[in-house]
């Protein structure tokens, strides 16, 4: 069996990420293995054509991005006590940016949640969890949320 030592956990910073945190420390705990927290923020670049001035749209995501990094730097804080853990603020498409980061880093595993939208909802919005467990070259753990 492989080793795992870097675990990368995707968070959307909603009440369920406490639950995929929870899980995250325990087993990096269990293996020793440090963790890195990320979140995806999207890049909104889809709305330059609507007559919305790019430097706005960069403005835009620059404070959701500072807004998201001290949501983030608390979150890790509270949720990773005795853990070695980081957390970074991604911006970008979350499957694409959640696989990335986890090649670049050398990820041997990759926690997150997962809505368990159906019918339309999951149409509309699809799953990153999904297209992250279809696409990863290495084990992803999803957490539905307990209800």
């Amino acid at each position: 069996m492989k080793s795992i030592q870097k675990i990368l956990c995707s968070i959307d910073l909603s009440e369920h990420s406490a639950e995929v945190a929870e899980y995250a420390s325990l087993i990096a705990t269990k293996l020793g293995a440090e963790v890195t927290v990320v979140y995806v923020a999207p890049t909104l670049s889809q709305y330059t054509g609507f007559k919305v001035p790019q430097s706005d749209i960069h403005a835009f995501v620059g404070e959701i991005v500072s807004g998201a990094q001290a949501s983030m730097n608390a979150f890790v804080a509270e949720h990773f006590e005795g853990v070695k853990a980081e957390g970074e603020v991604l911006v970008g498409y979350a499957s694409d940016e959640i696989l990335a980061k986890a090649k670049r880093d050398g990820v041997d595993m990759i926690i997150m949640g997962t809505h368990g939208r159906k019918g339309i909802d999951r149409i509309i919005f699809g799953s990153v969890a999904e297209k992250v467990v279809k696409n990863s070259t290495i084990p992803v753990l999803t957490i539905r949320p307990s209800k």
